[in-house]
């Protein structure tokens, strides 16, 4: 079957390549609380809408150790709504700041709406969030159809809603027809649970969390050994295929006849 639709995520997929912006913003918001997180900590939550990233992280057991140590008492949803306001506006500042395409992202999206088939967006960001890399992401050539954003559907993800109602905007059917593309877990299985085909992005995503920079300098057991743990959580999370970068997207798509 021949695609109708991609549905792209965006940091680490198509803008923001290792998705640093998200551990930039979440490390400020819990450190005025106190709380001094890990990249790991972090990382572990990537791709859920933000207030159930925040909630994630208070609920994993060191966190949530010394939150008590901290403040004498277990966090409650109190914390977390405080906590994800305060989230909000350095979401938007770091995420503008890390807005740059990846490379292919632009040429991709362009080929694939030259082809017919059309080009949609779900994010784990809220429209605030989002607002300033849209208007950046626009300006170097790459605008989605439809962003839909988390806390625009009955549930983020792994849950299928955000993809549904792209869809539903889109006007396009069957889910089988439909590619997903992520770079973390979470996504994959928004896909999977939407009845979508899906890729995972090893080299640029969640996994290796790696700036381009960083990433371009790995070399021999090191490169080899972090493409292979990024590659295998993706296809663990139960990926139909997995490329390095979206770079790669078109080729794989040539190949299997879906375009």
């Amino acid at each position: 079957m021949k695609l109708s639709a991609v549905i792209f995520d965006w940091a680490g997929t198509m803008v923001d390549f290792g998705s640093i912006a998200p551990v930039i913003a979440m490390r400020k918001a819990f450190a005025r609380e106190g709380i001094a997180l890990t990249d790991s900590e972090i990382r572990s939550g990537m791709g859920l809408a933000k207030r159930d990233h925040v909630a994630a992280i208070l609920g994993s057991a060191l966190v949530a150790r010394a939150w008590s140590a901290r403040q004498g008492r277990d966090a409650v949803d109190a914390d977390i709504d405080r906590i994800f306001e305060a989230l909000v506006p350095l979401m938007a500042d770091a995420g503008a700041e890390r807005a740059t395409l990846i490379p292919g992202a632009g040429e991709c999206s362009r080929v694939l709406r030259a082809k017919g088939i059309r080009i949609g967006s779900t994010t784990g960001y809220t429209r605030a969030m989002m607002e300033p890399i849209l208007e950046r992401a626009a300006a170097q050539g790459y605008a989605p159809e439809v962003v839909v954003c988390a806390g625009e559907a009955a549930s983020g993800r792994p849950a299928p809603f955000m993809i549904w109602r792209a869809l539903e905007t889109l006007g396009c059917w069957p889910t089988a027809s439909v590619l997903k593309v992520d770079d973390a877990p979470v996504g994959i299985l928004e896909g999977r649970n939407a009845g979508c085909l899906t890729v995972g992005v090893a080299a640029s995503g969640n996994a290796l969390g790696l700036d381009a920079e960083s990433f371009g300098a790995l070399t021999g057991n090191a490169r080899t050994e972090g493409l292979t743990r990024a590659r295998s959580e993706l296809a663990s999370a139960g990926a139909d295929f997995v490329i390095d970068t979206v770079d790669d997207l078109l080729p794989l798509l040539e190949s299997k006849g879906l375009i």
